[in-house]
């Protein structure tokens, strides 16, 4: 059930926006907002080129398991005579070795990047999170973090001249068939066994543990809201997962998504993985036999291609193992930081 919103705060002028007959403020007024967040969104990320869809149905899963943002006051709609072309969104996340990063984003559709209120839209998310910093403990490293696209396009411009500085890559990877299957042993002493609704909490921990020396790993995603939302995502699909298990622990696992909506949208046929072996079953063969076997069981599903996302310093050294199975460079995507004081 979806939390009541108190929106009532009026909306000061932010500095610096330009003057543009119509334009005004506000705060989030409830669920009627959510078909509104999807538009726009989708058609900010697609001017950006980032290929993410989020249908409203997913907003509103978004919005009943939000952590770290209070949406009453931490998002900001941004309407021209009445329509909203655009908003804001802020956020904070707990990152390894005591770093809190702040994150935003900046949307807005195209027709409306003129002048500079995107900018003022940005400065306004960092006055907002630099006054959510200000009543956090003192002993976390402070920073600002937002990803773009790497290629040239308005969002990474901006984020460019605002001051932000590259922090680290990471990259999409497709396999451009499901033809050439190598056929790989499971390592010895795992078995794969088909998922049931009590494996997943159990999957899903140990999937934390071994991503947690990743440079991406955030805690947030990880709390029990973390995995009840992951549950009700529409591509969640536990039956065409691939999970090697030692006795009554998870070693290591693929686990398969097949995004209708964003398949839909841009005209593929993808299958994705997302992939994790435990420490003390890596470097054994693990990964590449659990891949091979996620092929197999997503070609049966009718996808034609595969693809994943990995750090370009992943610590385990994913990138190879990924080439080695076919996958090459798709998209890059770029994490920026900036200093929060």
């Amino acid at each position: 059930m979806l939390r009541k919103f108190d929106s009532s705060d009026e909306i000061a002028e932010i500095p610096g926006t330009p003057a543009i007959p119509g334009l005004s403020f506000r705060r989030l007024q409830g669920e009627i907002d959510f078909n509104i967040l999807a538009e726009v969104m989708q058609r900010s990320r697609d001017a950006d080129l980032l290929e993410l869809v989020e249908t409203p149905e997913d907003v509103a899963d978004g919005f009943r398991h939000l952590q770290n943002c209070n949406p009453c006051k931490d998002m900001l709609f941004v309407d021209i005579n009445g329509t909203t072309v655009g908003f804001c969104r802020c956020e904070w996340r707990n990152r390894p070795d005591g770093v809190r990063t702040y994150e935003h984003a900046a949307y807005l559709v195209p027709e409306w990047r003129t002048g500079n209120l995107r900018q003022a839209m940005l400065r306004e998310n960092e006055r907002r999170l630099r006054e959510i910093a200000n009543e956090h403990p003192k002993d976390y490293a402070k920073i600002f973090e937002v990803s773009a696209n790497f290629a040239e396009n308005n969002w990474k411009s901006l984020l460019e001249e605002e001051g932000y500085r590259l922090f680290r890559h990471n990259i999409q990877m497709v396999r451009p068939n499901l033809d050439d299957i190598p056929d790989l042993p499971i390592v010895e002493g795992v078995e794969i066994r088909p998922v049931r609704p009590e494996h997943h909490r159990t999957i899903f921990k140990a999937a934390e543990e071994a991503f947690r020396d990743e440079p991406n790993f955030a805690e947030e995603s990880w709390t029990e809201d973390g995995r009840k939302y992951l549950s009700e995502w529409r591509a969640f699909r536990p039956e065409i997962w691939q999970v090697a298990w030692a006795g009554d622990e998870v070693a290591g696992a693929v686990l398969n998504f097949i995004d209708d909506e964003e398949n839909k949208k841009f005209k593929r046929n993808w299958g994705y993985m997302v992939i994790f072996v435990s420490r003390s079953y890596r470097n054994h063969g693990l990964a590449s036999a659990l891949i091979a076997r996620s092929f197999e069981v997503l070609k049966r599903e009718g996808v034609d291609k595969a693809a994943l996302g990995v750090d370009c310093e992943n610590p385990s050294g994913a990138l190879r193992l990924y080439e080695r199975m076919g996958f090459r460079l798709f998209q890059q995507y770029t994490r920026y930081r900036k200093p929060l004081d």
